[in-house]
């Protein structure tokens, strides 16, 4: 029986194959899918009358590629990378088959096709776009760890030459219809409408069953191999810059660079074995399993709310306030009129609140000179910002976000000031990164509606917002806060309360490691470049000056005058406070820090270092630094965890991935932990306790847990 696809065949012979999975909103490639594809195909074949084939699908879009959610599964059930090679082959097989079948197949691609579904449509012999902007075509499986494993390193070089098929291997780009005919990638675009007729008009006219590589004198476009100037340059480059990039912690672009390379010099089929033998060791690996199941299959679900309190009706923003319009506030007005919704973007002083409203326009004039948006576009998201001074204009907010300077005092006033003017209904949010969200309800006349709502900077770039639960937050606030970050199209997490909450907590300890390091005399390009070789996107000596070590300064203080002689300063404090007390030297925003900041130039990092802080006559290995960083974000972490300020591993590595930048080969910091073994990584924090201090200590939770040898997920 047939469950996944409507065949069909009318009266000109040309058989209709509509994909249409029940209970899935997307096609995907599953076992059940292929097995009836091969079925169909073979009664294709079969039937005399039949003189070609067109394939589509029933759903909006084509197909969004294979099954991920049983893949990420494959590392933890022992896969091996022979069974990882016949899992490959199994859909190479099935393509093959369809592409040799004796009879033209041609596929209406109505709407996205990525990954296993633009392999699909590769090996069909003539494709037809729909000429709608959504219908974008990509192979993005290398941002999952993985490569294409039914073809899409073959078939695409094959087809339009390596030089354009590898960006779309090695980066996962999509590309657009128009891009798409360009390069060659299809044959023609048309209205959704038009594409079965048109396929059908193909062949009848002019079908053409045998593909382009099994045709007699076939050669790859410019050239296979090292065979030309051109690719020589391509590959000896490409792999350079891969290994810069990578720095060998993402097996998957070598692989799949490796498979064009040794690919497409051999026959079709001798390629695809040779992509088959990479995708398995990729498949069996511990990298892919890390980032399909952080990057994919547990952020869609935080992007579904999988968070969400149950029996709470959902909600809407259609008018939301902000009050500071400094970066962040101008960042939250930006993207929240961007999903429709009106904004009122509140300072102190006019020219403040204008100059946040500015913020949005310069986002938008770049969007207009770089063709993603228009005029007409940038002014009516413009005309959804209304910067102002009266609290008044607050009136018939669903939702107010504070975004004003780190203050308990200027909090408090704001949010009275607030609540006089707001409905009773209205949820009350504080951006803050650092105050617990508990204290500052105590503000509120109405702390049952008061959540904490942490955004990154900048905003408008990045994914995260972590949503922070206070001892009186209710279900309904925490639900319409995940609505929110759901309607501006942010990925959330749920954290309780507690001081610097999850994220600020977890990630300044990598800076205070650095400073740290610094001060042992450690030199500081090895500390930088030794985070970058871990997979963190920058250093922890230029993240400080980014953030500031004067807003450090402040906070730090804060904390200890709040605690009195309960607080125990961070290891690295002593280096923010000679920075800010002493040497003047504030961080980027001031001009110098860590590093030197010559207008126009690069930046690079200040040589008075070394008067301050003399190298260390023996240095340690480049591992010791990698590890240090990363052993100390994820034993925080999990100390997080075990203290109730997060309730669920998955928010842990989604927050660390997505919020700070912890390296997604990881697939964040608990798993890291799984990843080098839980009993490993509490004798590696054992062995730093003893040779740096008690900020690398393991509790007696964690310690049981490695004796069980029970991990995270």
């Amino acid at each position: 029986m047939n469950n996944t696809i409507k065949y069909s065949v009318d009266a000109d012979g040309i058989a209709l194959l509509v994909i249409d999975l029940p209970d899935k909103s997307m096609n995907v490639l599953t076992p059940e899918l292929t097995s009836d594809m091969t079925a169909c195909v073979e009664k294709m074949v079969a039937d005399e009358n039949v003189k070609g084939a067109v394939l589509t699908s029933g759903k909006s879009a084509f197909i969004a590629g294979a099954d991920i959610k049983d893949m990420v599964t494959a590392y933890d059930r022992g896969i091996t990378a022979e069974e990882g090679y016949e899992f490959s082959q199994g859909l190479t097989r099935f393509l093959r088959e369809l592409e040799t079948c004796g009879k033209p197949v041609a596929v209406a691609i109505n709407g996205l096709a990525l990954g296993g579904g633009l392999e699909v449509c590769l090996a069909c012999h003539y494709r037809i776009l729909s000429d709608d902007p959504r219908a974008v075509l990509g192979l993005p499986e290398v941002t999952i760890g993985l490569l294409p494993g039914a073809g899409g390193t073959q078939r695409l070089p094959r087809l339009i030459g390596t030089a354009d098929a590898l960006p779309m291997i090695l980066q996962g780009k999509s590309i657009k219809p128009a891009k798409a005919l360009e390069l060659g990638v299809v044959h023609e675009i048309a209205p959704a409408a038009e594409l079965v007729g048109r396929a059908k008009a193909w062949l009848l006219e002019n079908g053409d069953p045998v593909a382009p590589w099994d045709k007699k004198g076939f050669k790859v476009p410019g050239g296979a191999g090292a065979m030309t100037p051109r690719n020589m340059q391509t590959f000896m480059m490409g792999t350079s810059l891969l290994a810069k990039t990578t720095q060998h912690n993402y097996p998957a672009p070598i692989a799949a660079i490796s498979a064009v390379y040794e690919g497409c010099i051999t026959p079709i089929d001798t390629g695809l074995d040779i992509e088959s033998q990479y995708f398995g060791q990729l498949l069996s690996g511990v990298v892919a399993r890390n980032m399909m199941r952080s990057l994919f299959v547990n952020k869609g679900a935080a992007d579904k709310l999988v968070r969400r309190p149950a029996g709470i009706e959902k909600s809407r923003i259609s008018k939301l306030g902000i009050l500071g319009a400094g970066m962040m506030g101008a960042g939250v007005a930006y993207v929240s009129a961007k999903a429709g919704i009106q904004v009122v973007l509140l300072d102190t002083g006019i020219e403040a609140a204008e100059r946040g409203k500015a913020y949005s326009e310069g986002l938008l004039n770049r969007a207009v000179q770089r063709g993603y948006s228009t005029e007409e576009k940038a002014k009516g998201l413009l005309d959804m910002i209304h910067p102002t001074t009266d609290y008044n204009d607050l009136e018939g907010c669903d939702l107010v976000i504070e975004a004003v300077f780190e203050s308990r005092e200027i909090k408090a006033d704001v949010t009275a000031k607030t609540e006089a003017v707001i409905p009773e209904n209205a949820i009350f949010a504080s951006n803050t990164s650092t105050l617990p969200i508990t204290g500052l309800a105590e503000a509120s006349k109405r702390p049952e509606s008061f959540i904490g709502l942490h955004f990154f900077s900048p905003v408008d770039k990045m994914p995260l917002v972590e949503l922070i639960v206070g001892e009186k937050s209710s279900d309904e606030a925490i639900a319409r806060g995940l609505d929110y970050i759901k309607q501006i199209r942010k990925t959330p997490i749920v954290v309780n309360d507690s001081p610097g909450f999850y994220t600020s907590r977890c990630f300044s300890t990598s800076t205070n490691e650095g400073m740290t390091m610094l001060a042992e005399g450690i030199n500081p390009a090895l500390i930088e470049n030794g985070a970058k070789m871990a997979g963190l996107p920058v250093g922890p000596l230029a993240v400080m000056d980014e953030v500031t070590l004067d807003l450090g300064y402040k906070i730090t203080m804060q904390a200890a005058a709040d605690q009195g002689d309960d607080y125990t300063f961070d290891s690295g404090f002593p280096v923010i406070r000679k920075f800010v007390e002493d040497l003047d030297r504030k961080g980027k925003r001031f001009g110098k820090g860590f590093y030197e900041y010559p207008e126009g130039e690069k930046k690079y990092l200040w040589p008075g270092l070394a008067g301050h802080y003399p190298l260390a006559e023996e240095q340690p290995p480049v591992e010791e630094v990698k590890n240090r960083l990363l052993y100390r974000q994820a034993l925080e972490t999990a100390r997080c965890l075990e203290e109730g300020v997060l309730n669920h591993p998955a928010d842990a590595d989604i927050g660390s991935i997505f919020g700070w930048g912890f390296p997604p080969w990881t697939g964040g910091t608990l798993s890291f932990i799984d990843t080098v073994g839980i009993g490993h990584f509490v004798e590696e924090c054992d062995r730093m306790a003893k040779a740096y201090g008690p900020r690398f200590a393991v509790s007696d939770w964690l310690r049981q847990r490695a004796a069980e040898g029970k991990g995270f997920h």
